[in-house]
């Protein structure tokens, strides 16, 4: 089974491009035909136009990109036919050659970690069979809970070839809250250290654990372009770990600040976007699948000239 990391860097080379398209479907921002064809009158019918939808932005963007990122939020608010909605584009996204990672951010403790494992990478084991549920190449999860919590995903994901992101330094304002608490230096540490520091190294030996020949682990760090100093540090001190980098686009962050992000061969990160490729024009827009792949080959191109010139 070739290792997540591996394939990884062998789709991003194919595609010549570290992009990451993220789906986040917004009804408000929906082209109107699609609003219409499938109206308001129950979420089972949102669910349908975010089918519609996020269906056809994967058959734009699998030409032009290695990787898709549906967040499962957007699914979910929608209930049942939501999450089933989820899964066929999971699915579809794998028929067309796609990397998946599901942005769900799990994490629990014990069986109820396993379970959520399970769902997202080999399947659900009942009895004596394995059912098959999400089937993502990578999930991302929260380590707030402890090493214990993060055992079951990683171990999952290991025995399907999967890979996981672990939030680390977020592109949100508020997650500094309490990533960037200050510690006390422990024996043998000349400096303080703020709490994604150190969460950093874990992530860290957790990827030295298993790695690619790519020299990458299959456990990744999620590292928010909106903070280019820290990833500048981040990726000098992590240099067999993967990043997921949000923020680039509508966020605020650069091409120039997730290039920081990269190793000298340009690998080591993709870098996602989501509305800025989704909904590039208002919704009144009849030509708007034009406008989502020229979205899409803009932000590559960005990306690939920052890497170039840095």
């Amino acid at each position: 089974m070739e290792h997540f990391a591996d394939r990884l860097c062998a789709a991003v080379r194919s595609k010549g491009n570290p992009l990451c398209v993220g789906l986040d479907p917004r009804w408000e921002s929906l082209p109107e035909p699609i609003r219409q064809r499938h109206g308001l009158e129950s979420l089972d019918a949102v669910a349908a136009a975010y089918e519609e939808f996020c269906s056809r932005v994967l058959e734009i963007v699998a030409p032009l990109v290695a990787v898709v990122k549906p967040q499962s939020a957007f699914f979910e608010a929608c209930g049942p036919e939501g999450m089933a909605v989820l899964q066929r584009l999971l699915r579809r996204a794998r028929e067309l050659g796609l990397l998946t990672i599901l942005d769900a951010k799990r994490n629990d403790i014990a069986s109820t970690g396993q379970a959520y494992a399970d769902a997202a990478f080999g399947g659900t084991r009942i009895a004596t069979k394995t059912f098959p549920v999400w089937q993502a190449d990578a999930l991302t999860i929260n380590p707030y809970l402890g090493a214990d919590a993060i055992e079951p995903f990683v171990q999952s994901a290991r025995r399907s070839g999967g890979g996981v992101f672990v939030l680390l330094k977020t592109s949100n304002p508020g997650g500094a809250d309490f990533q960037d608490l200050t510690l006390a230096p422990e024996a043998g540490e000349r400096a303080p250290h703020k709490l994604y520091h150190r969460v950093g190294e874990t992530i860290r030996s957790w990827a030295l654990q298993n790695l690619g020949l790519c020299d990458l682990g299959d456990v990744g760090a999620v590292v928010g372009a909106t903070y280019p100093e820290e990833m500048v540090w981040l990726r000098q001190q992590l240099p067999e770990v993967v990043f997921l980098v949000p923020g680039f686009g509508a966020q605020g962050g650069s091409a120039a600040d997730a290039a920081a992000a990269f190793r000298p061969d340009g690998l080591g990160a993709i870098v996602n976007s989501s509305r800025g490729i989704l909904f590039p024009y208002p919704p009144s827009e009849t030509d708007w699948e034009a406008k989502v792949a020229n979205a899409t080959r803009q932000a590559a191109a960005a990306l690939t000239s920052a890497l170039a010139t840095r």
